[in-house]
């Protein structure tokens, strides 16, 4: 089966960091497009940054500029979120998705219901 896994969130003080990693199994990463979303309570849900693991092509949103790093690594399969300097309005689940065939740029902003997700990993940021 085709399955993205995220991981890696948890509570920290804002200031702090922490890594996301995306797993994905059933499928390689080459052809597709990964992105990193999130979703906050009565907010929608939100593209944060997206990557072409082919090219290593990338795409941030500009409340996370700076800030947040997305990577790959295609040998483990994996894509990585690595999000510093947290705020507390970074508090949010924060879900992988995966589409075939798309530039970064349409991934992370435009609706795609049928992007294969995650689970979702909750990030709280609190003091």
């Amino acid at each position: 089966q085709l399955q993205l896994v995220e991981s890696g969130g948890g509570l920290v003080q804002p200031g702090g960091s922490l890594r996301l990693p995306c797993a994905a199994s059933g499928f390689t990463l080459d052809a597709y497009a990964i992105g990193w979303f999130r979703q906050a309570p009565g907010k929608a849900r939100e593209g944060v940054s997206c990557i072409r693991s082919s090219s290593g092509s990338t795409y941030y949103a500009d409340s996370v500029k700076g800030r947040f790093t997305i990577s790959r690594d295609n040998a483990k399969n994996t894509v990585y979120l690595q999000m510093n300097s947290l705020k507390p309005e970074d508090t949010a689940v924060y879900y992988c998705a995966a589409r075939a065939w798309t530039d970064v740029h349409s991934m992370c902003v435009m609706p795609f219901s049928d992007n294969l997700w995650g689970q979702g990993t909750q990030v709280t940021v609190s003091s």
